[in-house]
């Protein structure tokens, strides 16, 4: 690359002709043709001066750098001589420091050792002293000074223990092990004097000898330790193996409560006797309770065995009450830290849930289970098992549970039994307006039940027994479900009332027509509410029954097919309102079919069966909603399924309406009009609090009774010209049906050679849609399409307005 410049000739796309015609633009200016070629010769010579320059001025670039290059190496020899010079010297300094430090670094090794010597030494003195003082001592007993010389001797051998290959030294040590090995024997001896495993006759009692013989057996082979500890517990429950024997009438699960009774006094007499005798970390007093529950298990388990056929529930839920209050009591007393592993588990945490049966399990058996729907979202905290002495007496009785789980199940079905009973003798619930719809009673004295047993059970075992009382409880809810629920709807009648046409046209304000009566439909709503909080129950059931199951058996627990049930329940109440509501709706509906539209003479206010389905729809309607205050949701699914039933049965009778005139169809566009305006309105009818209905609701009643209103348009519109006929049809109802294109003629009174015509063209249609070029042809024919339609549309528009 070149240095910037503005030159033309320093350019890299240099042309040049471009330059020359630069120069030169006309033939005027070649006159100084000469002045220009001057200067370019002028400025070449200064390019050939300028490159002369630089080239020669490169020539003696290379010897400067090679005298540099040379003088830089002479620098570096000198250099190189410096660093060794000084390199040299510092050996000298270092041998001369050497010569001068060997005396003080032979010094220091003296020292060193012979610090290590005169320590040694004075270990081994003591350590000889020791031995030859623990050896007297032994023999003569004095178990106070032996534990605390003992330990000393033993830390001072730990010195020695790199010395081993002396032979005195491990002479000492074996004296050492010998003197252990004797204090060992010596003192269980003692023990053994003092507390004689044969008989339960106490010869002996505690002593300050054997206070302090505990306190060697600290620092002596553990094993001596164990052995005092399993001695003395034998020889103080030996009484008790003696007083309830297998064959003893205080064995049996009755007077269980003396068993406990019995260990209590004890641990309040080893307290008073022995608590100073044995160091406090031994745990004595905890030992020898959970020696007694390993034993009285044994014990429990094998009588149980025997006399399995004498075991009750009330029997045995009384025993494992006991032992479960006992056991309670050890761990408010007592740590756990003696049990067989050692430490104390600590329990994991559950997680906060919103489970309405989370409430304090170890009350009376009167807690009943209270879910609010307020309360229903706040978490409540579980319970922590935080007892280590759980199940250390009373899983001897897991075997023996399904006693326990027989009785259950023999007690809820008498419990199912007295509630159909119950509902057979009282009836159903009295309709009230302000309790109406409330759930049957005997739900929440199922789920009472259901809550007492699952804790007491989840008490006793948190294993299969959990699982098999699960399978009842699934048994129990399916015949909730399907004899108080399902059992009390009340059948459906076929009967039609014997109501004539005519009596439904000149139906009076307040005639019943329903085929339920008041009683019935607060029942229904009852029902309808009941299975919705065994729905929302059970599936806290669930949750809750897996919290309280062990881990491995989470997954067999699932009641998804009770909860469907329920949901069964739920459909097929709703499903009777809306039929209920329907079958009301159908005389109306079939007295409009069969009225005379081709008579109708003028347009009035609605008609008759119009006024006999509202006064249908706000009879049922507010009683519903009512009774169903709790559960919004479900009315708002009835409103749903009425709609989504009544309006297509609507539109069938209107296609019934046939012939209809101009005016009759004009009266029933308006009677349309005021259904449609009803169901619009049919969640909040007849309520003092008017609520906007729901959106998925309010667009199924526009988009099905919208269908009606343009059936009824395109039957007012003129049939004349056909093609616009037909346009107007398919733009108004968008349906491709023949038959439902037949009905409209029909509707509209045409010969059956009008409608062959109309049917023809409209296939054509359907076949070729009409096409840009036709569609003003379509418009010039609808224009004169008679001010008198649209007279009449706007008068019915008016009419509309102020029936409004």
């Amino acid at each position: 690359q070149v240095f910037p410049s503005q030159d033309p000739l320093d350019r890299a796309d240099f042309n040049a002709v471009e330059y020359i015609n630069t120069l030169f633009p006309t033939e005027q200016s070649l006159s100084n043709i000469d002045e220009v070629v001057n200067k370019i010769r002028l400025k070449i010579r200064r390019l050939d001066d300028n490159i002369r320059t630089v080239v020669r001025g490169q020539t003696n670039v290379g010897q400067d750098g090679r005298q540099a290059l040379e003088e830089a190496q002479k620098a570096i020899q000198q250099l190189f001589g410096k660093i060794k010079d000084i390199k040299d010297k510092a050996e000298k300094s270092e041998q001369m420091v050497k010569e001068i430090t060997r005396d003080i670094k032979q010094l220091d090794h003296a020292k060193r050792h012979l610090t290590t010597s005169i320590t040694t030494l004075n270990h081994l003195y003591m350590l000889a002293g020791g031995v030859d003082s623990l050896e007297a001592m032994t023999r003569r007993r004095q178990y106070g000074e032996v534990a605390n010389l003992l330990q000393g001797v033993v830390n001072v051998l730990e010195h020695f223990n790199k010395y081993m290959g002396i032979p005195q030294i491990r002479q000492l040590s074996e004296r050492v092990k010998a003197a252990q090995n004797e204090l060992g024997q010596q003192i269980l001896a003692d023990f053994e004097e003092a507390f004689p495993s044969q008989g339960t006759k106490r010869s002996g009692g505690p002593s300050n000898v054997l206070r302090d013989a505990c306190l060697v057996a600290n620092v002596l082979d553990p094993r001596i330790k164990q052995e005092i500890i399993k001695k003395f517990i034998k020889q103080h429950l030996s009484e008790y193996l003696v007083l309830f024997q297998e064959n003893q009438d205080v064995a049996w699960l009755d007077k269980i409560d003396r068993r406990y009774a019995w260990i209590k006094r004890q641990l309040v007499d080893y307290e008073e006797k022995y608590g100073r005798m044995f160091p406090q970390e031994w745990c004595m007093t905890e030992r020898i309770a959970v020696e007694f529950c390993h034993v009285t298990r044994a014990e429990l388990s094998k009588i149980m065995r025997t006399r399995a056929k004498e075991i009750e529930v009330k029997l045995l839920l009384f025993a494992i009450q006991r032992t479960t209050n006992f056991e309670g009591l050890l761990a408010k007393r007592f740590s756990g830290c003696t049990l067989a592993d050692g430490t104390v588990k600590k329990p994991e945490v559950p997680l906060p849930s919103t489970n309405p049966f989370l409430e304090d399990e170890t009350g009376a058996e009167t807690d009943e289970i209270v879910i609010e729907k307020t309360d229903q979202d706040k978490p409540k905290k579980p319970k922590v098992p935080d007892n280590p002495f759980h199940g250390i007496v009373s899983k001897c009785f897991e075997p023996h549970l399904y006693v326990y789980i027989e009785s259950q199940d023999k007690n809820l079905s008498e419990l199912i039994d007295r509630f159909v009973a119950d509902f057979k003798a009282q009836g159903p619930p009295k309709p009230n307006v302000d309790e109406g719809g409330a759930v049957l009673p005997s739900c929440a004295d199922l789920f009472v039940y259901y809550k007492k047993c699952m804790v007491q059970c989840s008490q006793l075992s948190t294993g299969e027994p959990m699982i098999a009382l699960t399978t009842i409880f699934q048994k129990y809810l399916r015949e909730y479900a399907w004899k108080i629920l399902s059992g009390n709807l009340p059948k459906t009648t076929s009967s039609s009332g014997g109501l004539t046409i005519t009596s439904l046209l000149k139906e009076k304000e307040g005639s019943e027509v329903a085929k339920f009566t008041l009683e019935e439909l607060c029942l229904i709503c009852s029902i309808l509410s009941t299975a919705e909080y065994c729905l929302a129950t059970t599936q806290q059931l669930e949750e809750k029954l897996k919290e309280k199951v062990d881990a491995s058996l989470v997954e067999r627990i699932n009641l998804t097919g009770e909860m469907d049930t329920f949901s069964i329940v739920i459909s097929n109440s709703i499903q009777l309102l809306v039929q209920d509501l329907d079958a009301a709706c159908d005389p109306a509906l079939t007295a409009m079919s069969k009225m005379q539209w081709q008579n109708v003479e003028h347009v009035g206010d609605q008609s008759p069966y119009v006024t006999s389905v509202i006064l249908h729809i706000k009879q049922n309607v507010p009683i519903i909603r009512d009774n169903l205050a709790s559960t919004r949701k479900y009315f708002t699914q009835f409103c749903i399924k009425f709609a989504n039933s009544f309006i297509p049965k609507f539109i069938n009778h209107l296609f019934k309406c046939k012939p209809i005139s101009m005016v009759g169809a004009e009266q029933l566009l308006l009677d349309t009009h005021s259904l449609k305006m009803v169901l619009l309105d049919l969640p909040s009818i007849g309520s003092q609090v008017v609520r906007k209905a729901p959106a998925s609701y309010t667009k199924i009643v526009v988009k099905g009774m919208t269908r009606a209103e343009m059936i009824l348009k395109v039957v007012m519109a003129p049939h004349e010209p056909p093609a616009v006929f037909v346009d107007n049809y398919i733009k108004l109802l968008a349906d491709c049906s023949n038959d439902t294109f037949q009905k409209i003629l029909d509707m509209k009174g045409l010969k059956r050679s009008e409608q062959s015509s109309m049917l023809d063209l409209f296939r054509q249609r359907l076949q070729a849609p009409p096409s840009g070029g036709e569609n003003p042809g379509s418009l010039s024919l609808s224009a004169p399409t008679p001010e008198q339609e649209s007279s009449r549309i706007r008068k019915l528009e008016k009419l509309i307005k102020k029936r409004l």
